[in-house]
């Protein structure tokens, strides 16, 4: 398609599509300069850009249904947009598409401390929830490093975790109700305000559904009693298989940190040189666990995590003893992904999980993997669950090293399917790992996702090529994607 057709499409689709929404949208609120439409180009993920037909900023339920039905019959595609700190170019736009900017649904419309939930707008940061029910001495569980921006609508989007998911889950298991837009612009329901509600368990559903199956517009949370007691505390270890075996060692005693994460020794050196968090920049890799609870629980749990570090060869064992040094330690922890930006320009944060006993040899795999690729990783783990953040740092501006870091990230997404683990734990899929998909699912499982995407989105506009794959796309993929004819990493055990 020539630049003059396109110009002369979008021309023509905005004369269309424009008339309608300002019948019930204000001028203002609807953004067609080419220069403000780039600050609408990305999420986080910046390798991947993509110039939206038009962003609008609804501020009522009303107008968001206004401009689905406008699109709808329109048949122009739409992308609904949060706090834009997705990590898999899950909100870019679509060529040719509107943008629905949600950062007007800001308000927490309703506290109820007896039942201990929130009724907030998609736009409201996640930790402005647990700031307004602190007095209450309540709190939303899931917290994502980038808890102070990131919105609750793309938790929901992207089934958020964060340090203190081990314990108590990601964002499907905090949220009871959603209100949410269809593609016609049809408002309904999903859960209930009670623990349970009859029928499907459709609010599961859409968390983790990146925007494809409705727009969410009202979230109902589940809000949790703040602990009696927490403690922190910091270990060092000398290898990496004596951290990796320590942490399966710590699942495997029966205890459930409330956190439970591993950082490598170039992570914690970055993190150090910023934060200046007293972390011990001779180690091989660290353990941060925290324990919460009754202060009786909490110090016998102490005691058995103790015990465990020490059997597999910890030292410089730190607890905290005071409020404030828990929050320099987890500060910390939260500052690694800035603190690597001093190491590189550019960042490809890779988002798998895998059974927390392949932990050391997957870690070992992907240092091999980066020696191969001859590109820097630091490895930041949700460790207690298996989720892991390699971090790929490299030069955009260098084609051969952008080539080859997006080269590493699939081999390391190998990596964690073939040792029984998934491709995603909190970040989504988006476009980054579409690809991806097809080595997870089988064709039948793929025909699946589509029905279900068409059974709420008959005309596929609601942020169409994200996520699921075609099987087109799958058998290109494949057909590209042989490795001599070898099972990758034949020396790996498999679960």
């Amino acid at each position: 398609m020539s630049a003059s057709t396109t110009r002369n499409d979008r021309d023509q689709l905005l004369s269309n599509l424009c008339p309608e929404l300002c019948k019930k949208i204000p001028e203002h609120a609807i953004i067609t300069n080419p220069e403000e439409l780039s600050a609408y180009e990305c999420d986080a993920f910046t390798t991947m850009r993509q110039r939206p037909l038009l962003t609008v900023l609804p501020e009522t339920i009303e107008q968001v249904q206004h401009v689905m039905r406008c699109c709808f019959s329109l048949e122009i595609p739409v992308v609904a947009r949060g706090a834009g700190t997705g990590l898999t170019a899950g909100s870019m736009p679509v060529e040719n598409g509107v943008l629905l900017a949600m950062t007007q649904f800001d308000q927490i419309h309703e506290i109820d401390p007896t039942n201990r939930t929130a009724l907030v707008d998609p736009g409201v940061r996640n930790l402005a929830i647990s700031e307004a029910t602190a007095p209450y001495n309540l709190y939303f569980a899931p917290d994502p490093s980038s808890q102070l921006a990131c919105s609750v609508g793309g938790n929901v989007a992207e089934n958020a975790g964060g340090v203190h998911c081990l314990k108590y889950g990601l964002t499907v298991h905090n949220v009871l109700e959603l209100e949410i837009v269809t593609a016609d612009g049809t408002m309904i329901t999903l859960g209930s305000a009670a623990l349970d509600s009859a029928g499907y368990d459709l609010t599961a559903l859409m968390c983790g559904s990146e925007g494809l199956l409705g727009i969410v517009v009202k979230v109902r949370v589940k809000l949790l009693p703040k602990p009696d007691c927490a403690s922190v505390l910091l270990a060092a270890f000398a290898t990496i298989e004596d951290a990796g075996t320590a942490i399966a060692a710590i699942i495997g005693a029966g205890l459930i940190p409330a956190g439970l994460e591993m950082i490598d020794q170039t992570g914690i050196r970055a993190i150090e040189e910023l934060m200046h968090a007293g972390y011990p920049t001779d180690a091989a890799a660290v353990i941060i666990c925290e324990l919460d609870g009754g202060k009786e629980e909490v110090a016998d749990e102490l005691d058995s995590v103790i015990d465990i570090l020490k059997h597999f060869n910890a030292s410089d064992i730190e607890i905290a003893q005071t409020p404030e040094d828990s929050k320099r330690i987890w500060a910390a922890r939260k500052a690694a992904f800035p603190a690597l930006a001093r190491l590189a320009p550019d960042n490809y944060i890779m988002d798998g999980t895998i059974p927390r006993r392949a932990l050391a040899q997957v870690w070992k795999q992907i240092n091999v993997l980066a020696d191969q690729y001859d590109l820097l990783v630091v490895n930041v783990f949700h460790a207690g669950d298996g989720n892991m953040h390699p971090s790929i740092l490299f030069d955009s501006s260098d084609d051969d090293q952008h080539k080859r870091a997006f080269e590493l990230g699939t081999r390391i997404l190998e990596l964690c399917v073939e040792v029984g683990g998934t491709i995603s734990g909190e970040h989504g899929i988006g476009l980054e790992k579409i690809n991806q998909m097809c080595l997870q699912f089988s064709e039948k499982e793929l025909t699946q996702f589509h029905a279900l995407k068409q059974a709420f989105d008959a005309k596929t506009l609601l942020n169409p090529g994200k996520q699921i794959p075609t099987l087109a796309r799958c058998a290109e993929f494949n057909a590209m994607h042989v490795h001599h004819g070898d099972m990758p990493f034949p020396h790996l055990e498999r679960f």
